[in-house]
């Protein structure tokens, strides 16, 4: 075991334990909806819809921001007890939006006969999909064993790497400062080859028409330090734009830009988006196996790629100069 204060595990393996209790809380509640009653429904309306959803960000003063995201709104009636009742939920499953849209819409076409499983303690809470994914916990058996292997022999490479140079630079007490410099180098250098990778297959996703939307001007607070005064006011604008494929209407985002006043904000929307103006019809790179994901300018996300390379080589050649000149 590397010798590391139990903290720092228990920061690289918190994530992995949050996704593990909502999965626990999913199949209890999986389990629960096993004995529910059925009756006979019909879908209503089944039709793609854009929502807002809060999305963490620790800069504002509430802790999130609203962004756009595509939900399938599949709204199916049926009956309990002579009493007619309406719901929009299809699986026990959470629906964080930007996935599987299409093929919910197909599933459940409006004016089709669904099976409904209903709450019989609360009859107005029901689903038609009552089962997990297949294999869920068999992927996150895996994935947690890999996990946990990246983490565990990642700690213990660095401390191989933190010995070895201690033995070998003239500066043994610079060993954990360039063994820092070069694993961060190492990460950044693997997220640039993922995002290259990215980039060349959305360059072969198909192109259909889409037009930009200029969103109204948002105001909020940016956080504040602990015990401080409230933050700074800020005036902010999205652009999003739409597209069809398939029949399906999506929407996505492509910029947020914000500034301290309403005018400031302005400039560096025009800057920012001189291409495009609120209305004007782009050409967008869709996914096929998720349509929900789509980009403007597929090659141009690959100098993103360049960005964190650059960053990678000088977190290298820090390594290297502290390894050799001593600090």
């Amino acid at each position: 075991m590397p010798d590391l204060p139990w903290f720092v595990y228990a920061m690289l393996l918190a994530p992995l334990g949050l996704i593990l209790i909502a999965a626990i809380v999913k199949t209890w509640q999986a389990r629960e909806a096993r004995s529910w009653p059925q009756a006979q429904g019909k879908a209503v309306t089944s039709v793609a819809e854009v929502r807002e959803v809060r999305v963490s960000d620790d800069e504002r003063e509430e802790g999130y921001r609203l962004e756009s995201r595509n939900f399938a709104n599949v709204t199916y009636e049926y009956s309990v007890a002579g009493r007619k009742l309406r719901c929009n939920r299809i699986s026990i499953g959470e629906d964080l939006g930007n996935f599987q849209v299409a093929e919910q819409l197909a599933k459940y076409p409006a004016g089709s006969i669904v099976t409904v499983y209903y709450n019989p303690r609360h009859p107005d809470q029901a689903v038609l999909e009552r089962d997990l994914p297949k294999g869920l916990w068999g992927c996150l058996g895996i994935g947690t064993a890999i996990v946990i292997a990246i983490i565990f022999g990642s700690a213990f490479g660095l401390n191989q790497s933190y010995a070895y140079l201690a033995h070998h630079i003239a500066r043994p007490d610079l060993a954990g400062l360039v063994v820092g410099f070069g694993a961060f180098g190492l990460v950044i250098g693997l997220m640039g080859f993922a995002v290259r990778r990215q980039t060349s297959m959305a360059t072969r996703w198909p192109v259909v028409p889409g037009t930009i939307k200029l969103s109204e001007m948002e105001e909020y607070h940016e956080a504040s330090e602990p015990g401080g005064g409230r933050g700074v006011e800020m005036f902010g604008k999205r652009v999003t734009y739409t597209y069809n494929y398939r029949d399906v209407r999506y929407t996505n985002e492509c910029a947020r830009v914000a500034a301290g006043t309403p005018s400031a904000s302005n400039k560096m929307l025009e800057k920012l988006m001189s291409r495009y103006q609120d209305g004007a019809s782009v050409e967008v790179h869709v996914n096929p196996d998720n349509p929900a994901e789509a980009t403007l300018d597929a090659r141009g996300d690959g100098r993103i790629a360049y960005v964190l390379w650059g960053i990678a080589a000088i977190f290298a050649a820090l390594a290297l100069f502290v390894a050799t000149r001593g600090g």
